[in-house]
């Protein structure tokens, strides 16, 4: 049973468009964070960039190198949807784009993160059988199949991110709109819209239908007599969210997916005419069945657990931060802080006030005024940046922050060395202090 769903072989149109679209949206991605100055205020123009923490030697190029970089970027996407030198061009791809979203946490995006993922999981999928330059090379690999596999790990894995995009926002200050109410105040200037977007009932149709898209989307894609609807409102979904959010290539990502969802034989009618469509339904068992059907399961349990992580951590992720990368956790909070570090000399006593902007960019004093894991990079930056002047300090920091917009409450303890202390990566750090009423 297991080898017919896995192994069984369906027409490849929807995964070879996909390698197209997907390799379009690489190369805009890449070349758009150059032209949208994107680059230079995260990469070139702050001194030093927050690393994932047990990622430090992942730096920026000096220089104009991180232009370079993104410009080789976008040739490699190029490369993937011509698909040339496909295996290559799509490993070097995700490598180049895993070592820029470890690199800095300044501009964290889960769409980021999801585009990782998938650029690794397309370095093992058969995209280029069709329609390439690969085959135009060397046409003996030149398939119209693939095993039914790739595409349901593209379905299971949009699955996972999309229901854990809709179970995190049940909760108190989406269920009342607040925080939508609140993102909408940023888009009060917008044109034509502007006005329409601080609506109360517009509000409600916001926060839940986010709720109800994400978490039914991909059953009604899955269902036939839904697919065509689900397919319109996904449609308005992802427009709206470019234009009013402006998250790069996400929402066109996002609509590629779909292709996944439609019958093969429409795909390869619409798409790719000339195609022979494949309808032979062989099972063809591969060499390698038992190590990649373990690959499957250690990835996906990965995938199921990792989100999951917060609940096994003290105090709630909203407050504290931690166990919120890394989970689908997209656009749940409005988060600020009223923060300020001082150093303290451990032999004189002396105590130094830090200016903020000496040392960041304004998008990263944001980031260390109300993330925990960056208030604790930083103060590992001060402690060393002291240290080459000859002085030995401690670092400790007063903070106050608002989940939300409301009112500040004290997040740091301010009687703690933050130089000092160590960073726990599954564990709760009581330095961070719990939420409650002051």
């Amino acid at each position: 049973m297991l080898n017919n769903w896995l192994f069984k072989h369906i027409d490849n149109s929807a995964l070879v468009v996909f390698r197209i679209i997907f390799g379009l949206l690489c190369f805009l991605e890449s070349v758009g964070a150059i032209f949208t100055g994107w680059v230079k205020r995260t990469l070139v123009d702050p001194d030093f960039t927050f690393n994932f923490i047990g990622f430090e030697f992942l730096q920026p190029l000096p220089g104009n190198g991180m232009y370079y970089y993104y410009a080789i970027m976008g040739v490699f996407g190029l490369l993937i949807m011509v698909g040339y030198k496909y295996r290559f061009s799509m490993f070097a791809f995700a490598i180049m784009w895993s070592a820029t979203y470890l690199m800095q946490k300044s501009s964290y995006n889960n769409h980021y993160y999801l585009l990782m993922l998938l650029s690794a999981m397309m370095m093992f999928l058969p995209a280029h059988k069709y329609a390439s330059f690969d085959v135009k090379l060397h046409p003996e690999i030149k398939r119209y199949s693939m095993p039914q596999w790739c595409r349901w790990v593209i379905i299971f894995q949009l699955f996972i991110v999309y229901t854990y995009a809709s179970v995190a926002k049940l909760y108190p200050d989406w269920l009342d709109t607040s925080v939508i109410e609140l993102m909408m105040k940023a888009k009060k200037d917008y044109f034509l819209v502007g006005n329409f977007l601080q609506q109360k009932w517009m509000h409600y149709v916001l926060s839940y239908g986010g709720i109800l898209f994400d978490g039914l989307i991909i059953p009604l894609l899955m269902f036939k007599p839904t697919r065509k609807y689900a397919f319109i409102i996904s449609i308005f979904f992802h427009l709206f969210n470019s234009v009013i959010f402006q998250i790069g290539i996400f929402p066109y990502l996002s609509l590629a997916f779909s292709l996944f969802f439609f019958p093969a034989e429409k795909i390869q009618s619409l798409f790719l005419k000339k195609k022979l469509f494949y309808n032979s339904k062989e099972i063809i068992i591969p060499k390698l069945k038992t190590p990649l059907i373990v690959v499957f399961i250690i990835y996906f349990i990965i995938q199921i657990g990792l989100p999951l992580r917060h609940h096994f951590i003290k105090d709630h992720v909203l407050w504290t931060e931690e166990g919120h990368r890394l989970s689908w956790r997209m656009m749940l909070r409005s988060k600020s802080g009223q923060t300020s570090y001082w150093v303290e000399n451990k032999d004189t006593k002396k105590r130094t006030y830090i200016n903020l902007k000496n040392y960041l960019s304004k998008k990263q004093i944001s980031s260390v005024s109300s993330k925990p894991d960056m208030m604790w990079q930083f103060a590992q930056r001060l402690k060393q940046d002291f240290k080459k002047k000859g002085e030995d300090v401690a670092v400790y920091v007063e903070s106050k922050v608002s989940v939300n917009g409301k009112p500040y409450k004290i997040f740091i303890n301010p009687d703690i060395d933050m130089a000092s202390v160590e960073w726990h990566v599954f564990n709760h750090s009581d330095w961070i202090l719990p939420q409650k009423e002051e």
